[in-house]
């Protein structure tokens, strides 16, 4: 009895005043440590940034630039490898990873190793954001503060995501994109229950971000300009742009890591992809670093400050020209970040979203008032952020509401939302997952709001496998399989021969009618009884994978193999047992 109240106590999710009372406690004090590491990461990177930059132009012959991301790159692998000792790149998935399959579990030197790292990448230019790291930074806070306190499984997970908003919440001092954020990207439940400890968190470490940074936090601007209701049809427009382009960075990224993956040493994906880097950097400067010094210049009408410390400075006044290097920037940027992370950089897309976001917002306003149309092109650069950002991390709410807390104001919320369900709608019919869920999906990891489907991947295959059922071998007769008949509970009986290797089964009901009749004992072998399965479960297959196959077959059980070999069965009974348990665990009361 006592083990059993201790099993019902382990998985409440706060039952009591007192524990509800904690974890709003808890969820403040994330919310601090999370504003913090924005906070430090921000001037980090900003303060190496203006260090090694400040004062030099790439077209007066200035080579630092060639070497500077090389030497970014070196320092973080370098630290990774002899300091860290772990992975702690693409810092959004692993959260994803963690609470998919680690129960919530983040390992504590990710409060410190990912702000570390991304300072050496970003600061020396690489083409990433500092968003998914502190993010992780976040996450890592909550999920250690949970295991401190030995809390349950889903307070943990509810800190992580208290961890997470209050990251990005810091970051960009908007609270309501970092709950929506952590709702929308980290699929977070949203009850009551979890509601006000996330706002807890992101109202705070908005606060403390304003109170220490005030509008230092990234980037701040004023709308001036009110949207015309004519302008709709462009915006559209841009919406689709941004859906395809959403799609160019999704696969150009996943190509390029994978590209870079098959180089055998860390040297090597260092050299070539850092060489690579320096020189596109060289190229187009506005590819150093986050690019948002880019982003204000084009919220501000200072289109010749983003070439003009390029070798192609000359072509500010020439409309065309201009545009064109606008589009090799968009094409350009997607190599510039994955190259980043794949030579084994620190850093998250987060900030390359916003900055080809605002971008292509600038270039297509630039381009139709060529043709003496008076499209705003600030807004354009503000619209195109919210399109690129829900394109790429299918977040459409997320870019609203981020765009509108960055601008003070929701002037542009009638076009933020146009934009971000065009762009939405438009990338989900090529790519079903966002960039975040893609890696985790296509291994069968990814939690969803579907509650049936996250169920089932937080099931583990090993703990359906059946192995109390008796085998025999293909040579022996219908008497031997009457004896292991009499000592076995089952009515399934595997074939195997001597290495193991399944060759099919023998179903009870099959052979009731010469169970009885001990003439026919040694005139029937088990492979002339034996028949094939309707289908098999493998050790490597999801569970939604054998669901499917179940759904497929009609069957109640499965043969599960291995490389041809016999290791147990797996039944509809033993997964809905199990089922409900994890469910229990799972779901709120």
């Amino acid at each position: 009895m006592k083990i059993a109240n201790k099993e019902i106590n382990r998985f409440n999710f706060i039952p009591r005043h007192g524990s509800r009372n904690r974890i709003y406690f808890l969820s403040f004090a994330v919310g601090i440590l999370s504003g913090l590491a924005a906070f430090i990461l921000k001037n980090t990177v900003h303060y190496t940034h203006h260090f090694l930059t400040h004062g030099f132009h790439v077209d007066r012959g200035n080579l630092l630039y060639l070497a500077y991301p090389v030497i970014g790159i070196g320092i973080t692998v370098l630290f990774v490898k002899y300091v860290v000792k772990d992975n702690i790149g693409h810092g959004v998935s692993k959260i994803l990873f963690s609470i998919s399959k680690k129960q919530g579990r983040i390992k504590p030197h990710n409060s410190w190793s990912s702000i570390i790292a991304s300072t050496f990448t970003i600061g020396f230019g690489g083409s990433v954001g500092a968003e998914a790291p502190v993010v992780l930074t976040g996450a890592s806070i909550g999920a250690n503060l949970g295991r401190f306190f030995k809390l349950n499984h889903k307070t943990m997970i509810l800190l992580i995501g208290c961890g997470s908003a209050g990251a990005i919440a810091g970051i960009f001092k908007a609270p309501i994109a970092g709950l929506i954020f952590t709702l929308e990207v980290l699929m977070i439940d949203l009850t009551m229950a979890s509601l006000i400890p996330l706002l807890i968190s992101a109202v705070t470490a908005a606060s403390l971000a304003n109170y220490l940074m005030g509008d230092a936090v990234l980037f701040s601007f004023s709308q001036t300009e009110s949207f015309a209701l004519n302008t709709i049809p462009f915006v559209i427009l841009l919406g689709v742009f941004s859906g395809f382009l959403s799609m160019y960075f999704t696969r150009g990224v996943m190509l390029t890591e994978k590209k870079l993956g098959l180089l055998k040493t860390e040297t090597q994906k260092l050299l070539v992809g850092g060489i690579i880097l320096s020189v596109l950097i060289f190229l187009f400067p506005t590819l150093y670093g986050e690019g948002y010094t880019t982003i204000i210049s084009l919220l501000h009408g200072e289109s010749s400050a983003v070439v003009e410390n390029s070798i192609f400075h000359s072509i500010a006044d020439n409309h065309y020209l201009f545009l064109l290097y606008l589009l090799f920037i968009l094409l350009f940027k997607v190599f510039a970040t994955s190259i980043t992370t794949g030579a084994g950089g620190i850093g998250g897309i987060f900030a390359p979203t916003l900055f080809m976001g605002g971008v292509s917002g600038y270039l297509i306003s630039r381009l139709f008032n060529g043709f003496g149309l008076h499209l705003s092109e600030s807004n354009f650069v503000l619209i195109g952020m919210a399109g690129m950002m829900a394109g790429v991390m299918h977040a459409p709410l997320t870019a609203i509401f981020l765009i509108a807390e960055i601008t003070d104001g929701y002037g542009l919320m009638l076009p933020l939302m146009i934009v971000a369900v065009v762009a939405y709608i438009t990338i989900m019919y090529f790519e079903p997952h966002s960039l975040y869920h893609k890696r985790l999906a296509q291994r069968g990891q990814l939690l969803t709001h579907h509650k049936d489907k996250t169920v089932l991947t937080l099931m583990k295959m090993d703990s359906v496998i059946e192995k109390d059922l008796e085998t025999i071998g293909p040579d022996k007769t219908l008497g031997e399989l009457i004896k292991v008949i009499s000592r076995s509970h089952r009515n399934i009986y595997p074939v195997v021969d001597e290495e193991n290797m399944f060759l099919g089964i023998i179903f009870l009901n099959d052979i009731r009618n010469l169970m009885f009749r001990p003439e026919k004992y040694d005139k029937f072998l088990v492979k002339q009884l034996m028949v094939k399965p309707p289908g098999m479960a493998s050790t490597r297959q999801s569970m939604e994978e054998i669901m499917d196959v179940f759904e497929s077959t009609d069957a109640w059980n499965l043969p599960v193999v291995d490389e041809g070999k016999y290791v147990g069965f797996v039944s509809k009974a033993k997964i809905f047992n199990a089922y409900r348990k994890v469910l229990v665990h799972y779901s709120d009361e």
